[in-house]
């Protein structure tokens, strides 16, 4: 059986808060941190067809609306629990997909009410994707986040100067990545080329490792966090054999023990992992395991002189 150093007890929804002095006055960039991926998918349904679907997508959509809605619910949600949830609420990580349909300030409001109830915690909010988004869009967009969460929200700097202490002392509670010109100049909104997050686009759980090992490698060594993305993608081949199933019980399920032991064997640290990232959070420990790793930091301390 694995065992984890001590240092960090059972991680809870104030775990930030919770960590060793030690841990809270390191970049936070060196620290593991969960989270999620698609992060507003559990309401899906209400969304349209994206505009980056294969064409056969779309066709689907389509010819049989109804039908085809279902399946597409199934395949595109990646997380089922809401953000207020036990389990999400340890999530400090969370990558967005946006179109200009779906109402989006119910979510950020859950998380502003969450932070008012856990002052130490922090969020990195990453919204990466802008569908059907004009210029209009993104400025209201832009003036939502500003308004739900004042001055919780970190001003662009140093990434090696973020720490928790930092950000406590500031309190700031969440740091915004924008990955559209739209923000360039608001300095509430940081740059996407802070937090790069290669995507291994497989569905092959050993191209997925070998992938994520071969980006930790490469990763950036100032000036940017980190995400390992661990996930699989479905091609069309995939949503074809396991139509009725979904992502979650005919891809996600059936790799998740591969993909948690590549999880679990991780270390946190200049050359180690920083962000990771999976599909439906509430089906392993997951978030506890990552917040877990960051005992080996306190471990690496205690061995030198």
């Amino acid at each position: 059986m694995k065992t984890r150093p001590a240092g960090i007890g059972r991680a809870n929804a104030d775990w930030m808060g919770s960590l060793s002095p030690k841990l809270s006055a390191m970049p936070l960039k060196h620290l593991a941190v969960p989270g999620s991926h698609d992060s507003f998918t559990y309401w899906v349904d209400v969304a349209p067809v994206g505009p980056d679907q294969k064409l056969f997508v779309k066709y689907l959509a389509t010819m049989f609306s109804v039908f085809a809605k279902k399946v597409m619910v199934k395949w595109s949600m990646t997380q089922v629990i809401l953000l207020n949830s036990s389990k999400r609420s340890k999530i400090a990580f969370s990558k967005f997909k946006l179109c200009s349909t779906p109402q989006v300030k119910d979510g950020l409001l859950e998380i502003n009410s969450f932070l008012s109830r856990h002052r130490k915690e922090v969020v990195l909010l990453d919204f990466n994707h802008h569908y059907a988004m004009d210029a209009a869009h993104h400025v209201y967009l832009i003036t939502m986040l500003q308004e739900v969460f004042g001055n919780r929200l970190c001003h662009d700097c140093a990434v090696e100067t973020v720490t928790l202490n930092y950000l406590w002392g500031k309190k700031h509670q969440v740091i915004v990545f924008y990955h559209h010109p739209s923000a360039q100049h608001i300095s509430v909104m940081w740059p996407g080329s802070k937090i790069p997050a290669p995507w291994a686009n497989t569905t092959d759980p050993s191209k997925l490792i070998q992938f994520l090992e071969t980006t930790l490698k490469e990763r950036d060594k100032k000036g940017s966090f980190h995400v390992s993305q661990a996930i699989l993608t479905p091609r069309v081949n995939t949503v074809a054999k396991g139509l009725v199933w979904g992502l979650r019980n005919y891809l996600v399920e059936r790799n998740l023990p591969a993909i948690m032991s590549w999880v679990e064997a991780q270390r946190p640290g200049t050359d180690g992992v920083n962000i990771i990232t999976s599909d439906f959070v509430e089906l392993t420990d997951f978030a506890n395991i990552v917040i877990r790793l960051n005992s080996l930091l306190l471990c690496e301390q205690g061995h030198k002189p």
